[in-house]
């Protein structure tokens, strides 16, 4: 099953699909936001026609312990909204850390800062659709 992965930030959208096998995810895309929520709404869409996505994998910002605050509210409004539009499910997973874990990971690869900004959201939410993959891609 193909998925495509996002992470969603307040300027740019990390983008990451799997291969067929629901296996391994890769980093594609970072979408910079437009300043128009359904523009950026549909860059999202063609990003899921591009990649004949059959799921679309949002990482949820919760707090390390758990609670949801308002980046989680705002990422949870905007899943629903993905709902709605796209033909495919959405789901939510935990995103705890992913954007350190993509910073670290970059950082060993010695990419320099510059570089670093412009690929770790896409690396995130490579991150976040390979967890949900290795926890045996759950719907909810």
């Amino acid at each position: 099953m193909r998925a495509l992965g996002l992470d969603l930030g307040e300027r740019r959208v990390g983008v990451a699909v799997c291969d067929s096998a629901g296996t391994v995810a890769t980093p594609v895309e970072t979408l910079v936001r437009s300043g128009d929520p359904e523009r950026d709404l549909r860059a999202v869409a063609d990003q899921v026609h591009q990649w004949e996505a059959e799921i679309v994998v949002v990482g949820l910002p919760v707090s390390l312990d758990g609670s949801e605050g308002p980046a989680a509210r705002t990422a949870r409004a905007e899943t629903d909204r993905l709902e709605r539009l796209l033909e495919v499910p959405v789901v939510s997973y935990d995103e705890r850390l992913t954007t350190v874990i993509a910073e670290r990971s970059l950082m060993e690869q010695r990419m320099k800062g510059p570089q670093r900004r412009g690929v770790v959201d896409q690396v995130a939410a490579a991150v976040v659709l390979q967890s949900w993959l290795d926890a045996g891609m759950p719907r909810g």
